[in-house]
């Protein structure tokens, strides 16, 4: 195949190299926990640090926003840095970084202080996630990438889950600096693991930064996130959705006819020549929509449908983390057992029925009945994800990781906002058609439905896979 030609067998490996290979997941997946969940749990806690900082809790969305756009800025050139400067390196600085600037959060003063602490924080972030898969899959061996990634799919799922009701918890029982200072004694763990059991690389590239690339990229993805984001606010005129979400298109167009003439362009489209990968990166991100979605929709529906409190709503929401930890049983045995394709086309329909399930709830549905669809559909979109991940990279070279990790990253973080932005696109437009100006659970059904058939979609480009794709990945993980 394709994939064995990119790089001779690995050596065999020493003791302390087979157990740095062991523990990477853990390393990388802390810190991916560690992003996702300071990109939903500040939500939680927005009225109280509002009332602490003097201000407004509508005022106060802009420390969300901050840590979203920074993330989006950076993400792109974390494979430069990366390769630029070394990964480990790149690595450990951006754990600091992220540590500091939580300390930094919960010693603001003032809002003002807490933006651009949270600049910093998205900014280390953006490097963080990316620059640690890289290491994680120079380090891996092909054969083991499937369970690796079947552990690093978890902490991307259960951050926006665990994040609403982890931020509630803290502020009613603790304070809202808690929800940043928890990152902390993670963050000191982090770099001693690293320090520990990660060898330094040598840097792999001297290309010279592309600047005009990272700026369109950079504003393109921004304005993009910016815009899906703001469609969930009814204080944002719709010309100013419009605008930002058609600046991120121009850039976006900008940046495609730049990257084609560029030598080193900062987000390599060439990559999407091979096939795993760009239909990866297709069909896991219409997958992907509902990763931050439907907390948001269940969210909706649960406490303005339903009139359950904010706690209790979370902690139903919050059983379909059990399915993304039964995932780390199931996933390697499965995609081992009926194949990367098969896995990726069947689970697809499997994971939007479920999602559209979620609709079919109303006030008097059990609750025991919705834990279940819960539970079932985390465990069926984990195992998506654990094969889209793994698919995304089955076939790139060692020198290839750090451009596909950025590229991988920067559309991930799209999906995301597009899926939040679509979803309260479509409660909006729902309640405009039924002349209303609250939330019924008929709205919640239609954005279900609506994200449910997105993630049905992806069947279709996962169709376009050969039946072995991946083969390689299959025979030696067994066992």
């Amino acid at each position: 195949m394709a994939s064995d030609t990119l790089a001779p067998p690995p050596p065999r490996r020493s003791a302390s190299e087979q157990k740095a290979v062991r523990m990477i997941p853990f390393i990388v997946g802390c810190a991916l926990f560690m992003q996702m969940l300071d990109s939903t749990v500040v939500a939680t806690a927005l009225p109280t640090m509002a009332q602490a900082l003097d201000t407004t809790p509508v005022k106060m969305n802009v420390a969300i926003t901050s840590y979203l756009l920074a993330l989006a800025v950076f993400v792109p050139i974390s494979g430069w840095a990366a390769d630029r400067f070394g990964a480990r390196k790149v690595f450990v600085a951006a754990i600091v970084l992220f540590t500091v600037s939580s300390a930094a959060c919960a010693l603001a003063q003032s809002l003002p202080q807490l933006v651009v602490a949270r600049t910093v924080q998205g900014t280390a972030g953006a490097m963080m996630v990316p620059v640690g898969r890289v290491l994680l899959l120079r380090m891996t061996p092909k054969a083991q990438l499937l369970r690796a990634m079947t552990f690093l799919s978890m902490p991307a799922l259960l951050g926006p889950i665990v994040g609403p009701p982890l931020g509630g918890f803290l502020v009613d029982y603790a304070s809202w600096h808690w929800i940043f200072l928890i990152n902390i004694p993670v963050g000191a763990l982090g770099v001693a693991l690293v320090l520990r059991y990660i060898a330094p690389d040598i840097p792999e590239d001297s290309a010279r930064l592309d600047w005009l690339g990272f700026i369109l990229s950079g504003v393109g993805l921004a304005a993009l996130v910016s815009g899906f984001e703001s469609i969930s606010h009814d204080d944002v005129a719709g010309s100013h959705v419009l605008a930002l979400l058609g600046t991120g298109l121009i850039c976006g167009l900008l940046y495609i006819w730049h990257a084609r003439r560029h030598d080193h362009p900062i987000v390599d489209l060439s990559l999407l020549k091979v096939r795993s990968f760009a239909i990866a990166t297709l069909g896991g991100n219409l997958c992907r929509l509902t990763v931050g979605a439907s907390p948001f929709l269940l969210a909706m529906m649960l406490q303005v449908g339903f009139g359950m409190s904010a706690f209790s709503a979370g902690m139903i929401t919050f059983s379909s983390a059990a399915g993304a930890l039964l995932m780390k049983l199931v996933a390697t045995p499965v995609i081992s057992r009926f194949g990367f394709k098969r896995v990726l086309v069947v689970n697809a329909v499997i994971a939007g029925v479920l999602v559209m399930v979620c609709g079919l709830f109303n006030a008097q549905t059990p609750i025991w009945i919705m834990i279940g669809v819960l539970v079932i559909g985390g465990l069926s979109r984990s195992l998506q994800f654990t094969a889209v991940n793994t698919l995304t990279y089955a076939d790139l070279g060692s020198r290839e990781m750090s451009r596909a990790s950025s590229f991988s990253s920067m559309m991930q973080q799209l999906a995301i906002s597009l899926g939040v932005g679509g979803a309260a696109l479509v409660l909006n437009l729902s309640m405009n058609l039924r002349g209303a100006d609250h939330l019924e659970p008929v709205d919640t059904f239609w954005g279900f439905m609506v994200l449910g058939l997105m993630a049905c979609l992806s069947m279709f480009s996962f169709l376009g896979l050969p039946g072995d794709v991946a083969q390689h990945l299959r025979s030696k993980g067994k066992g």
